[in-house]
Order: C-alpha cells, then sequence, then structure tokens
C-alpha cells in the first residue's frame, strides 16, 4: 500500500519539537473547554504530544422528543499558532473508522503539522471508537463455506441477519434511526459550537468525504474550508460495476509500463473472466487448515474471488499483487496460492457480525431509483457484479424509516473552498465519480495523485505541502502529483 510515514520540514523550533516526538503544553496556544482533560497522547510509533481529550452530548435522534443522549468523544491538537483559523475537524472513512485511532497511526504526522493552521481535531463520529456504545450484534446466520453461493443467495441472507441485527439493537435501547449522515453531520456543527467555534474546516476521506459533502448542503455558512480525499457523492454509496471494469484497465495499463509484469500479466481482463468461468462451471473443492480443529472444507465459486477482489483493490499494493497472482495460478490450475490466501481467514465458518454505525449509515445514505437501475444493468456483465459494496445495494430500502431519500442524495452547491485529493488508481472510489461528486462546487481545486490509491494523504510529501497551502490560501499551485508506477511488490 502507498502509504509511506515521511516527517514534513517545518519552520524553526516546531520542526525540533516534532523530530523529539515530544511537544509540551506550555508550546500549546489553546485551552481547555468544556468537557476535556488534558492528556499525554501517544502515537503508535512511540511519538507523543500533549493534547486534550473531550466530549459533547447530542440526542442520538434529533427527531425524537425522548432520544437517549450520545457522548462523541475526539482529541483536540491544540493549534501551534498565535494567529490560529478554524479549528480542523478530521472525519474518518468507512463508514465506522475512528478518528483518534487514525491520529495514532501512519497520519499522525499530518495530524501535527496541521496544527500550524488551527486546532486539530480527532473526531470519533457517532458509533465509532470511544463514541460507540451499542454492542456488535452477531446474528445466527452463517455463510458456510461448504454450500453453494451466488449474490442473490447472499443478499438473502443478509437480510435476514440485518433483520435480526435490529430486533437485537432495539432491546439494547438503541434508535437505528439515529444513524444517519444526517445525524453524524449534526454533530459536527455540535462539535463547533462546543468548541465555541464561529466555522469550521473539515478533512475527510472516503465516507469522510460524504459525510463533508453533507454538511456543506446542511451548513455552508459554518464551513471554512474543506479538504476531501476519495470522495464519495451522496449518490454514490454504491459505486458504479462499469466503473470497476475501467478501475481494472487502468490497472493494466499500468502493468504494461513494465515489461516483466505484462509479461506475466498480459491481460488481466480476460484472466479474470475465464477464472470466473471456470469457477461457475466447476467450483474448487478444498480443505483450508485452521488453527484449532479439521481443515475447514470450502467449495470455492466465483462470488468467492468476487469478495477477496473487492476487498483487496483500494490501493495499488501487495493485495493488489496477491490478487493478480491468485487469478494467475488459478487460470493455471494451480490451487497452492488458493489454500494460502484462504488460510487467513478472511473468508469462515463465523455468524454475520453487524456494528449498528456502519451498517445504518450506508442503508440510511441509500441510493435513487435512477442510479440503482443503473447499477443492476452493469453488473450483469461486470467483472465483480454487485459485490464491491456488498451488502449494498443488497439491503437498500429494508427499512424504509431509515432512508434519507432523494433529496439527501443531492450532491451540494456552493462557493465554500474545497480541496479535492483523487487517486487515478483507486479502486474505491473511482475518479470520474468523484468529478461527478463536486461538480457543482464553484471553489473547488483538484489535484490528481497519479498512481496513487485510495488512501493517499500519506503516499507523497507533496499531498501534505498541497494540503497546507490551500489552509493558508483557499487555493493551491499544484494541479498534479506523480508516483513511481506501482510493483505491487511482485
Amino acid at each position: 500500500m502507498l502509504l509511506i510515514n515521511r516527517l514534513t520540514v517545518l519552520p524553526g523550533l516546531l520542526l525540533l519539537l516534532l523530530l523529539s516526538g515530544h511537544v509540551t503544553a506550555s508550546d500549546q496556544s489553546g485551552k481547555k473547554t468544556e468537557n476535556e482533560s488534558p492528556i499525554t497522547f501517544t502515537a503508535n510509533d512511540g511519538q507523543s504530544t500533549e493534547a486534550f481529550e473531550g466530549y459533547f452530548s447530542v440526542p442520538e435522534n434529533r427527531n425524537s422528543p425522548d432520544s437517549r443522549k450520545l457522548k462523541i468523544h475526539y482529541v483536540r491538537f491544540p493549534a501551534l499558532t498565535d494567529n490560529p483559523g478554524a479549528p480542523i475537524v478530521y472525519l474518518a472513512g468507512g463508514p465506522g473508522g475512528s478518528g483518534i485511532a487514525t491520529s495514532k497511526w501512519r497520519r499522525y504526522g499530518l495530524f501535527q503539522s496541521l496544527r500550524q493552521y488551527g486546532d486539530v481535531i480527532a473526531l470519533d463520529q457517532r458509533g465509532t471508537g470511544k463514541s460507540e456504545d451499542v454492542p456488535v450484534c452477531e446474528s445466527s446466520q452463517i455463510m458456510h463455506t461448504h454450500k453453494r453461493w451466488d449474490e442473490q443467495s447472499m443478499a438473502a441472507l443478509y437480510r435476514q441477519a440485518f433483520s435480526e441485527c435490529m430486533n437485537f439493537w432495539q432491546e439494547q435501547g438503541a434508535d437505528i434511526t439515529g444513524y444517519t449522515t444526517v445525524q453524524n453531520a449534526l454533530d459536527i456543527d455540535a462539535l463547533r459550537a462546543h468548541l465555541g467555534a464561529e466555522k469550521v474546516t473539515l478533512w475527510g476521506i472516503s465516507y469522510g468525504s460524504h459525510l463533508a459533502l453533507a454538511s456543506l448542503n446542511l451548513f455552508p455558512e459554518k464551513i471554512d474550508k474543506v479538504i476531501i480525499a476519495s470522495a464519495e457523492g451522496l449518490d454514490q454509496t454504491v459505486k458504479l460495476p462499469a466503473r470497476t471494469d475501467d478501475y481494472f484497465t487502468r490497472l493494466q495499463q499500468v502493468i504494461d509500463q513494465q515489461p516483466g509484469l505484462k509479461a506475466q500479466f498480459p491481460d488481466i481482463i480476460a484472466t479474470m473472466h475465464r477464472v470466473h468461468a471456470q469457477l461457475s462451471a466447476e467450483p474448487i473443492r478444498i480443505k483450508v487448515p485452521v488453527k484449532q480443529g479439521e481443515p475447514m472444507d470450502f467449495l470455492f465459486q466465483p462470488v468467492h474471488l468476487q469478495i477477496l477482489a473487492s476487498m483487496t483493490i483500494a490501493d495499488p499494493g501487495s493485495y493488489v499483487g496477491m490478487l493478480l497472482g491468485l487469478y494467475h495460478s488459478l487460470d493455471k490450475g494451480d490451487t497452492r496460492m488458493l489454500q494460502g490466501v484462504l488460510s487467513r481467514n478472511l473468508l469462515n465458518n463465523e455468524p454475520i457480525k453487524m456494528r449498528i454505525m456502519p451498517t445504518a449509515m450506508d442503508i440510511a445514505s441509500g441510493i435513487s431509483a435512477a442510479r440503482l437501475k443503473q447499477v443492476k444493468e452493469q453488473a450483469k456483465q461486470s467483472l465483480l457484479g454487485g459485490i464491491l459494496n456488498f451488502p449494498m445495494p443488497h439491503l437498500a430500502g429494508v427499512y424504509k424509516p431509515l432512508d434519507l431519500g432523494d433529496s439527501f442524495r443531492q450532491d451540494p452547491v456552493g462557493d465554500v473552498p474545497v480541496l479535492l485529493l483523487t487517486g487515478t488508481l483507486d479502486g474505491r472510489t473511482y475518479p470520474a465519480g468523484q468529478a461527478e461528486a463536486v461538480a457543482g462546487l464553484t471553489n473547488l481545486t483538484q489535484v490528481m495523485v497519479v498512481n496513487a490509491g485510495h488512501n493517499l494523504y500519506t503516499s507523497s510529501p507533496e499531498v501534505l505541502t498541497a494540503m497546507k497551502y490551500f489552509l493558508a490560501q483557499g487555493k493551491t499551485k499544484t494541479r498534479q502529483i506523480e508516483l513511481p508506477l506501482p510493483d505491487f511488490d511482485l
């Protein structure tokens, strides 16, 4: 994966402080606000800084007068400037990702660097990280590995699992209709008020961009700037299957520029079609070693390979290399690599589990009738069918009070300054869709990151440079960042 953690050159004392891995409270301009406590925040690699952890309370469902209250947790990294701008709120992807966990990992350096421009907030959205207070549901439904499956039978299984989980969450006292992107966006405005800020700057990726775009529709006057990567439009929870095929065409173009890879993978799309046809005609029966007990009986079918592909194509790194190798070996009749991949327990006989936040958010954002028609038609011929975003759109409409409707799915218009970073090899949110998602924004700067995938924020130091210039100027001169050709660790 193109996730490279590099230190950014910063002026003077700040550089020395970051190199030492520790920033003290005396260096911070921020002061504690309500429900905050000072902490020493330690990243996964051992670097640390002084920060504040806090929370604010919101209704689980603002449309219900009897709604229970949720505590929304965050970590605030105070600005390292005497003249801070609007607080910068990080919106994790998923949906279901934790902003606090993200700030501890490879993006830690980004969080610290952006403190030159304002407080930086690592937000755990409702139902995520420290803000998750509804238990995970474990259904009784199992996608048994020895049985035959297709997209339709999988969908029926997941609809039954969702029905069980609905009942489970209700028994826990949770209101599933509170877990929508609208309620989530209104939490951001509540955070703004909690911090005493006139405006906030939003910084997100993937579903975090979906949340930022919804916020632009709901309260644009409260938003100073927006930085998003790998944008997902408001009617793009389900991606168009034909664009998945376009992704594999772009992947082949990258392969063709490298003679060694081209010799090994001369036509990946043809190979994928052949392997799917072979598996459809004759699924592979294989025994997969497990850590404890007897080997697992597995009847490997096209849908299993489509699931694995959907799990691995987000970024052009070693997982894509594994996928290419798997198709290549199966095309030759060699199942040794397949056995190794399945032994990683990516597909198993465990009950289907669901978390309320990611499950409900996707169902609530839903899909318009026109787009659903497109998806169904394209899925008939597409390499991955309708699996990329499974179990959507298969769960769309299963609980109608949850769906936000087509009025929600209208992409924003307006003149708030927006920076969009797009990877040309993004295998989750495709470039054409990203362009459509922001078409109504008149103050947009788009930076194409050539050869980058979905998780591109740490793919090059130039990405951070563009972000910093944008925060300072409201625009950036950079229009393209070029990364080396990926070799997929092959």
